[in-house]
């Protein structure tokens, strides 16, 4: 196995599917694998057992400082646990993506994550995939390889119907997909491409299509 530097950075909108893709490219290069997403998310969780009042920023930047995460970064085996807690699942639930943004729009917060994040990619030995929403342009934008991964609004909101297995209903989808964007974008623009970022837009693509240009875009830009 090689210990050559790789830092492959991919960002995208909900329900791009930049978490199953990230995975899978992690696997092929044989690096480790970070969700930054499930950060945010974890933290939305604590917050809500601790009664913190997600409108209080100083009261959230407070939980964050004591933010007792250990998440694996392993591409085929999710371990995230919150004081000891598995949170895998927990994460995932409807009254998470309708909190986060109140977590993710956090100016404190969000640089005690990017740090945390930074950290990993660093301990990783300069060897992992990170995806998220400002992965290419904040937390590693010298990364060898950035990716920005999207889809039309249909099919991203299909997609995370499957993804949730049909227990969201149609508002309830438009609420965790196009809601939480327009809420984020406020704080980071992944719908556009910055510069030196390369698009795949997977709209028309199946999921082993995607994967194989998210490859051919790393192999290119390896190769710059």
């Amino acid at each position: 196995m090689t210990s050559e530097r790789l830092v492959i950075a991919m960002d995208g909108p909900s329900g791009s599917g930049k978490s199953s893709v990230a995975k899978a490219v992690a696997q092929h290069f044989g690096l480790a694998y970070l969700d930054t997403g499930a950060m945010y998310r974890a933290l939305t969780w604590y917050c809500l057992q601790q009664q913190v009042d997600l409108t209080d920023a100083d009261a959230v930047l407070a939980a964050a400082q004591n933010f007792p995460l250990s998440q694996g970064t392993t591409a085929d085996v999710e371990m995230i646990e919150v004081d000891g807690v598995d949170v895998v699942e927990a994460i995932r639930e409807p009254r998470i993506s309708e909190n986060v943004s109140a977590i993710a729009s956090n100016r404190g917060v969000r640089d005690l994550l990017i740090n945390m994040q930074r950290d990993a990619i660093k301990n990783s030995g300069y060897r992992m995939v990170a995806e998220g929403r400002d992965i290419t342009t904040v937390v590693a934008p010298d990364a060898d390889a950035r990716i920005l991964l999207t889809a039309s609004e249909e099919v991203r909101l299909a997609r995370r119907g499957l993804q949730l297995g049909g227990t969201q209903n149609n508002e309830q989808l438009a609420q965790q997909v196009s809601a939480r964007d327009a809420k984020d974008s406020k704080v980071n623009n992944f719908t556009e491409a910055a510069e030196g970022v390369t698009l795949v837009d997977s709209s028309d693509l199946n999921f082993e299509e995607t994967i194989d240009a998210v490859i051919k875009a790393v192999e290119e830009a390896r190769q710059k």
